[in-house]
């Protein structure tokens, strides 16, 4: 079974990423831009059948490795 977690930083806290990236695009003369979060998406591949098994295991990898929970939020896809 797939799984795909997206990381994403919680709001109001900086993203100084996502800030260079709008800066760059505004100087390659994409205008319009006004803001830009950067964040990281994972795929797993599990020997988990079922859906619900599978999203809690997910969810306590977040938890304990693949999202830093004070600063950001995660969105799991299991399938």
């Amino acid at each position: 079974m797939k799984a795909r977690v997206q990381v994403m930083l919680k709001d109001g806290v900086l993203d100084p990423q996502g800030e260079a990236v709008r800066h760059a695009l505004g100087s390659l003369g994409f205008e319009g831009v006004e803001g830009v979060r950067q964040g990281k998406v994972i795929e797993l591949d599990l020997d988990e059948t079922d859906p619900e098994a599978a999203r809690a295991k997910v969810n306590e990898m977040c938890e304990k490795l693949l999202a830093n929970t004070v600063i950001e939020s995660y969105a799991v896809e299991v399938g």
